[in-house]
């Protein structure tokens, strides 16, 4: 019998039938409120009418048409409606499927327009398990272990974890920015850096979001050198953060920003954009795809941005944010296991530790089962597995977010007895 590969783990023990909203439900039709929403994708809730209704749509009228030899209407009116969302100047766009594949086509096109061959990437990022993007990744050994040699030219300097430092933000941003400029008479000189690659929060590496301070040293760093900005969005863009895109609470501009998950509620379209002169340096060849901007995923993506904006949503996911952050930090009062709870938005990690401020995974797992049984659906996260996170979709309620708090309680307060 043909089963799925041994690898592939389970978060938990739910069989969806179907979803709605922020509710999945089993084959016994039992409900869960889904704060994973598919690790950050289904930004408008699972099976939003109006993305449905898009899609059924452009289901009856075009599936698939290979953007290199025809084009459609849905990815036209996509990028034409991206321009309400993009930064100022970032005003030419490249499809492909998945987020892995935007970071890689991301790295291929500052190397062209560079003639450089580094990238700086940092350390507990996430960016993808392909072999480039795997390479920039060091969130976990899991990602990278057994296939090495990884692609070569990839340097890492340190992200500004206050809390594992146990130190201010403001020092934190002291000492990674000067590491950084260590890096950079160390490792790699500035004329051979062809770009920086960051996450306005760590996602995988364990929801620490980046201090704006951080991401603007950054920037004058690129600036100053001649180095291409990367912002990889995603997982915190279209709103996750409680702004469009998670580097908008820096007020910088990157030069290339990637963009996935929560752009078409659960369809397969990544993109990346940057500006006409930029873009225009991809040398010929290097940007295409057979399923690249799918005529169904971008008529998904078009009904999705349409949903965010027009009910709402990115200022739903501050307020939300804001209430399930304080419920968070209610429950850590309760429980000093509970050691850090942080994030951006809807985009929350709360982290285990032992008395002695020692990663705490077994708590941690005991918490995320707990929280299972009782009809919350979470993920882990961080190199220890000892951060639990929330991402429900942009379209939670306070009600909901006060439901999911209770049920959080009720496991945290299991998983410390037990």
């Amino acid at each position: 019998m043909t089963e799925l590969s041994p690898a592939l783990k389970q978060a938990t023990p739910v069989l969806a039938a179907r979803g709605e909203g922020v509710y999945l439900y089993d084959t016994d039709d039992r409900p869960y409120l889904d704060f994973t929403a598919g690790i950050g994708v289904t930004s408008t809730g699972h099976c939003h009418p109006r993305v449905v209704e898009a899609a059924q749509r452009q289901v009856g009228t075009l599936i698939h048409g290979q953007y290199t030899t025809v084009m459609h209407q849905p990815l036209l009116a996509l990028t034409e409606r991206l321009g309400d969302v993009l930064p100022q100047g970032l005003d030419r766009v490249f499809y492909v499927n998945s987020g892995s594949e935007a970071v890689e086509a991301s790295v291929r096109l500052a190397r062209h327009a560079t003639g450089r061959a580094n990238i700086i990437a940092f350390q507990g990022g996430f960016h993808g398990r392909t072999m480039g993007a795997a390479a920039l990744t060091t969130s976990g050994v899991k990602v990278r272990a057994g296939i090495g040699p990884m692609m070569g030219g990839v340097v890492f300097s340190p992200f500004p974890e206050a809390y594992r430092w146990r130190c201010t933000a403001e020092e934190a941003v002291s000492r990674a920015l000067a590491e950084f400029d260590q890096l950079l008479l160390t490792q790699t000189s500035p004329r051979d850096t062809a770009a920086i690659i960051v996450e306005p929060v760590l996602g995988e590496g364990g929801y620490i979001p980046a201090p704006p301070e951080f991401l603007a040293g950054l920037r004058e760093r690129a600036d100053a050198h001649g180095i291409l900005l990367i912002v990889d969005e995603v997982q915190t863009g279209v709103g996750r953060t409680g702004r469009f895109w998670g580097h908008d609470h820096a007020g910088i501009r990157p030069d290339i920003l990637i963009t996935a998950k929560g752009l078409a509620s659960g369809f397969p379209i990544s993109a990346i954009a940057a500006s006409e002169e930029l873009m225009s340096k991809a040398w010929p060849g290097s940007q295409g795809g057979t399923y690249g901007g799918n005529a169904v995923a971008a008529a998904a993506a078009l009904a999705t941005l349409d949903v965010v904006e027009q009910e709402g949503l990115v200022a739903n996911a501050a307020e939300q944010g804001a209430r399930l952050a304080e419920g968070l930090r209610k429950v850590a009062a309760d429980h000093p296991v509970i050691g850090d709870v942080r994030g951006l938005g809807l985009m929350l990690g709360n982290e285990f530790t032992t008395p002695e401020g020692a990663p705490d995974a077994a708590t941690a797992a005991r918490a995320h089962a707990q929280a299972a049984e009782a009809g919350l659906l979470l993920l882990t996260c961080g190199p220890h597995g000892n951060v639990v996170r929330m991402i429900p979709p942009l379209v939670v309620t306070g009600e909901q977010v006060d439901a999911a708090l209770e049920r959080w309680s009720t496991a945290v307060r299991a998983a410390v007895a037990s």
